[in-house]
């Protein structure tokens, strides 16, 4: 199961582009060595920066190969900047996207608004019609379709989607109408639901494919950007996305299926964090990733990081592929602090991200942001910024900006007014985290944060404290840990298909034929991909429920392909069926038969050991050589004498009481007077509640 290196050269780069800054982890596999880099991003046109952060480490034409993460499509959906889409749909089932589940943005108003992403107008229907068993009762006509698809065209529409009823059980009709229209369509932007999610329930299935149709300009845009600008540096080696599910695929794949690139940069940061957490003896932690827009948090247990079958990005619009579970919310070190018309101080969701970004960069932004306050804190030094793009920081406009927008409306001292940010920030941090914990049924104290990006090592203390976790784990490089997910992520390729049998008395031969095809598919797709994996490993797993039930569990498999055939037996899926079941309810319903809805497929290509420990400080280090001097930093209403330190300069067993601030090129930690730090073997830096 194996698979050789196809890396030219062998060196790999992780590029995880945010808001604000791209970071970028360089490791060379044949070395051992890695090096890393951050850099500004250019919003509007990223691959200025991409393309800077490359080149810091010399030649990109030397490059073996790049992974990137990337939230081009997550910011295309929440702002609703994707394509003008057009749908050819069964005849009647024009509005599925509007019906959605009958569900309402305020469940108990007499009001509210929901525009799909295709408009009414740009939604056709054609005469075909396939039955839940697959027969097709009506065949679909071409010149129908062709039709429809000029006239789209003609509309403006600059995608097409095509969803034809019950097309999970039988795609004949909606292959014949995608191969009509590609004769007539304009560009390659189209694509129909059996080939993104032949799975039941037409609204999710219609859903997910819009969203795709709507991504794929946008995303196929973004990517031939990049690829220009590599192809301008003479780069010949492999470009790959990382997966809303934390694996990669290759760009051509992320052309076709951009929906699954959703979550791509955040869920990269967890792969990463994931990995690091479980090596340094903390499997159960809560990530947070705080970059210059939002603060992205998920759930780890038992080193395994949680993935969803479907996830909602923002009202109505539903995406069924699997990915990380990952919350948002506009909490970044750009969102800006304002007094809103009722007298309350908020905090984002609005940012002002790389351009022009918070006030104290100096480039024409006036409203106040989160790290502007926590500059004037002085937790940020305003001499040393991250990046390295501006030489120092503007305090006194940072100071300006606060006291008019914040302070004074308020009634407070500046200090005072800068102080509230940052708690008012902190507790929005904090609620995410309970709604992923304590929510779930999940005890904090028994979880570990693990704070990563730009600014989340500048909040440690109070999400020890204001959640109640037992520890903080803060990554080696904490502003490039989503990189370095890419650098570490496994390939992966999921699929999923609708079978819609009874258990009892099941064909396990034709189960197992089908699940081999699908396995073998899947292992084509990963070993396509031409990134170094040392095995590629299958994995299954079945929707089930009870008769009469609605709502499936996940029931994962204990199989694999050998010897083509995966040897599943009716015995095997009623016993894994009901330890799922008893797992999530508590409880059997015995006498009730069991019914398999969908096969869930996943190919696997674990990548080659990532050596953490290569990430920990050098041999002769020392605590008193990384004493950078104090400097005062506002904590709780006054002014603290408090320790700097050069982060990276700090041995294996250094012990740091607060306060504390320790500084490294790609982030800021601090420790507060009541908590304590401490360095791990791989470089981390374990902060917890002073033991005084």
């Amino acid at each position: 199961m194996s698979a050789s290196n196809s890396i030219p050269g062998g060196a790999i780069v992780g590029v995880d582009v945010g808001g604000t800054f791209t970071d970028l982890f360089h490791y060379d596999e044949a070395r051992g060595s890695f090096r890393t880099a951050k850099v500004p991003s250019n919003r509007g046109d990223e691959a200025v920066g991409f393309l800077a952060g490359l080149q810091s480490f010399g030649p990109v034409a030397e490059l073996g190969s790049i992974v990137h993460g990337t939230t081009v499509g997550t910011n295309a959906l929440l702002e609703r900047k994707g394509a003008k889409v057009g749908l050819i749909t069964t005849a009647g089932f024009r509005d599925v996207l509007e019906m959605r589940r009958r569900d309402r943005r305020q469940t108990w108003g007499l009001w509210g608004d929901f525009v799909p992403v295709v408009d009414r107008d740009l939604r056709l229907e054609v005469a075909e019609r396939t039955l839940a068993d697959g027969t097709v009762r009506a065949a679909v006509d071409p010149e129908e379709v062709r039709a429809c698809a000029r006239r789209l065209a003609e509309m403006g529409a600059e995608a097409l989607a095509i969803v034809f009823i019950n097309a999970y059980a039988n795609p004949a009709n909606e292959l014949a109408a995608l191969e009509a229209a590609r004769e007539v369509w304009p560009n390659a932007n189209l694509e129909c639901s059996s080939r993104i999610l032949p799975e039941i329930r037409e609204f999710e299935r219609t859903s997910t494919t819009a969203l795709n149709a709507y991504l794929q300009p946008v995303v196929g845009s973004y990517l031939a950007k990049l690829d220009n600008a590599l192809a301008g540096e003479g780069f010949g080696g492999r470009f790959h996305i990382v997966q809303s599910n934390g694996g990669v695929m290759s760009t051509d794949t992320a052309r076709r299926l951009p929906v699954r690139t959703a979550l791509s940069g955040p869920a990269a940061g967890v792969i990463a964090a994931a990995a690091i957490s479980k090596a340094a003896g903390f499997p159960n932690v809560i990530t947070g990733d705080l970059g210059g827009t939002s603060f992205d948090v998920s759930l780890v247990v038992e080193g395994q990081t949680m993935l969803a079958a479907q996830t909602t990005i923002d009202f109505g619009l539903v995406v069924r592929t699997p990915m990380i579970e990952i919350t948002t919310i506009g909490a970044g070190g750009g969102s800006i602090a304002g007094v809103d018309p009722g007298g309350m101080l908020q905090v984002g969701p609005e940012s002002a991200g790389s351009r022009p970004g918070p006030v104290c960069y100096g480039q024409g932004n006036t409203r106040p942001t989160l790290t502007d306050a926590n500059v004037l804190l002085g937790r940020i030094n305003a001499e040393r910024p991250i990046g390295g793009k501006l030489a120092r920081l503007d305090v006194d406009a940072a100071r300006t900006a606060i006291a008019t927008h914040v302070a004074e409306p308020l009634g407070l001292d500046v200090m005072a007014a800068a102080e509230a940010v940052v708690r008012i920030a902190n507790s929005k941090m904090a609620g995410a985290i309970r709604l992923v914990s304590i929510e779930r049924g999940h005890d904090p104290a028994k979880f570990a944060a693990v704070p990563f990006g730009g600014g989340g090592a500048l909040h440690v203390g109070a999400l020890i404290k204001e959640v109640g976790l037992k520890a903080a784990l803060v990554p080696r490089f904490p502003g490039v840990t989503s990189a370095l997910g890419c650098v570490i992520a496994d390939i992966r390729h999921d699929q999923v298909q609708t079978v819609n049998l009874p258990l009892a008395g099941i064909d396990a031969a034709s189960l197992d034929r089908r699940m081999v095809e699908e396995a073998a598919a899947a292992r084509a797709v990963v070993e396509s991909a031409g990134l170094s994996v040392e095995r590629i490993d299958l994995v299954f797993e079945l929707d089930m429920h009870y008769i009469g039930q609605t709502h499936t569990v996940a029931v994962p498999l204990p199989v694999s392909v050998a010897n083509g055939t995966t040897g599943v037996d009716e015995a095997t899926i009623r016993a894994a069926f009901e330890r799922a079941y008893q797992a999530s309810f508590s409880r059997l319903l015995p006498g009730v038969g069991a019914k398999i809805v969908n096969l869930r497929t996943a190919a696997i290509g674990r990548r080659p050991h990532f050596d953490l420990a290569a990430l920990a400080p050098a041999a002769g280090t020392t605590v008193e050589g990384a004493y950078a001097g104090s400097r005062p930093v506002w904590f709780d209403g006054a002014w603290h004498d408090t320790a700097v330190y050069n982060r990276l300069d700090l041995p294996v067993g250094a012990h740091i009481q607060g306060p504390a601030i320790l500084e490294q090129p790609d982030a800021t930690t601090v420790i507060d007077p009541d908590l304590s730090a401490r360095v791990d073997g791989y470089g981390n830096v374990i902060v917890e509640r002073s033991a005084r």
